[in-house]
């Protein structure tokens, strides 16, 4: 029984917010007319005999402008929680004669360790290891004498992400 109500107070609660918006609407199209158009987005209505009473109570109502088949070229960035924290890894050149370039983007604030390992996974040296901000950074490594010929990994880890590039050192 008490289901049966509370459905029933629902449903006279929708009927009467629905006749309330009719009557509203009825309300304000008795009252106004159309005076003319601003320009293809304004619409403005002007009570009979009075100038700017829109103003006071009626209603202005700004649309953007619809032109069909148009779309916008502007690149538009939205950081999201769940995104990258490092991306654009760029290591060159490889091969490797007698330094190492490398490039990477960071989202926000992090630490960034930067290690060369040899092919078995073990720790041959540190590039760089330090807190850094958001945005584009570059390192310049010179190997002169630290690495024989061969090939290594480069591994940059960003808080918990991680990324390996292969080089070739002549």
């Amino acid at each position: 029984m008490r289901r049966n109500i509370t459905y029933l107070f629902i449903y006279n609660t929708r009927i009467m917010l629905t006749a309330l918006a009719v009557f509203m609407c009825c309300a304000f199209a008795a009252e106004t007319k159309p005076l003319k158009f601003k320009n293809d987005t304004t619409y403005l209505r002007v009570s009979k005999g009075k100038k700017a009473s829109y103003l006071k109570n009626g209603l202005h109502l700004v649309l953007p402008p619809l032109k069909p088949a148009v779309t916008s070229s502007v690149k538009v960035s939205v950081q999201r929680s769940d995104d990258k924290l490092l991306n654009d890894v760029q290591l060159y050149p490889n091969p490797v004669t007698d330094q190492i370039n490398l490039k990477y983007t960071i989202s926000r604030n992090t630490n960034v360790t930067i290690k060369i390992m040899d092919v078995l996974g073990n720790d041959i040296t540190t590039m760089f290891s330090s807190r850094v901000d958001s945005g584009d950074h570059s390192i310049n490594y010179p190997i002169n004498n630290k690495l024989t010929s061969g090939f290594y990994f480069v591994r940059v880890v960003a808080g918990t992400e991680s990324v390996i590039k292969r080089i070739s050192v002549l």
